[in-house]
């Protein structure tokens, strides 16, 4: 019961800067690009330091091991999740224009702005380790797979795009920041002090400005706008109840079954990050794929405002 009440509590002070987002773009406090600015600030500049001197923290050279064979819990539960999509796909006859979309949305998490500060809000920086360990398979997945599915599926009529492989978008500034401070680790050579306090300073505007960001792609979305349908529901409830059942499967008794020990930090992480909503940029790439923007739309907003619901379940049932 502590476990839940304080997820809960976790969980009200993230609904709340969102909603302060949602309020301050709904009052005009914030210009139309503002939304986009702060996304490269994150992605570019406060995450990539976020991460850095959270590997330098949290890390040690003798754990390295440890953190990369963790990567196989989530790779594989991602893997299902594509499965089972596809075969959601065949049995509800999911249209053209919606399908990549779907696939998307089981498989794929917004790791990012909602999963990164859920994670410190329920676990401390104590489990970024392990975070970062289902962001680089998030990602991986994303850009390497997700990418074409959403590339080439359009709605009847519309010119399919050429999927094409992107390298910059398989490598972002995040996973870059990720890859040289594991290689900075291996060096043993500590940070100056005051490289430290710079990189945790600016690495501390990522939770914040994150959450601000989803307040403000809801307000811009607007709620009124927000539609259900059969297939929204479906991949609603793929997203968050599909994969993290999937996950909690996986890390509760497959691998156990296995004779593979978790660290109970490790379990929850990834149930968590499991079941975070749909990438925001799922929209974005349907447009660009000549796909159904607007079932795109509904997605995210959907599994964005639900994912509060799901959250403090999910703590009750892996506690």
């Amino acid at each position: 019961m502590a476990t839940f009440i304080s997820s809960i509590s976790s969980v009200v002070v993230v609904i709340l800067i969102i909603a302060l987002g949602f309020i301050l773009r709904q009052k005009k406090w914030f210009a139309d690009t503002f939304a986009g600015n702060i996304s490269k600030l994150i992605m570019q500049i406060a995450l990539p330091a976020s991460i850095f001197i959270s590997v330098q923290t949290h890390l040690t050279r003798s754990g390295l091991m440890n953190l990369f064979a963790g990567l196989l819990v989530p790779a594989i539960g991602v893997f299902l999740s594509y499965l089972i999509a596809f075969i959601l796909i065949a049995v509800f006859k999911i249209p053209a224009g919606r399908r990549g979309t779907f696939i998307n949305t089981l498989a794929n998490a917004n790791t990012i702005f909602i999963g990164m500060p859920l994670n410190i809000a329920l676990f401390g920086e104590n489990a970024m380790s392990y975070f970062l360990i289902y962001y680089v398979i998030n990602t991986v997945s994303t850009w390497a797979i997700g990418i074409f599915f959403m590339q080439s599926d359009s709605l009847p009529g519309k010119k399919k795009e050429e999927a094409h492989f992107n390298w910059k978008k398989l490598l972002p500034m995040p996973l870059l920041g990720f890859i040289v401070a594991i290689l900075w680790l291996l060096t043993g050579i500590s940070l100056p002090s005051f490289v430290s306090s710079t990189f945790t300073y600016v690495g501390n505007l990522v939770t914040p400005l994150s959450l601000i960001y989803i307040g403000i792609m809801l307000a811009d979305i607007g709620l009124k706008n927000i539609k259900l349908d059969r297939d929204t529901i479906l991949a609603v409830l793929g997203r968050l109840v599909i994969a993290p059942i999937v996950m909690l499967c996986l890390v509760e008794l497959a691998m156990p079954s296995m004779g593979v020990h978790m660290a109970a930090l490790m379990k929850d992480t990834f149930i968590i990050q499991s079941a975070t909503p749909a990438l925001s940029v799922l929209p974005i790439l349907a447009d660009q794929g000549h796909g159904d923007v607007e079932y795109a739309t509904n997605v995210v907003a959907i599994t964005t405002i639900c994912f509060v619901v799901v959250v403090p379940v999910l703590m009750l049932v892996a506690a």
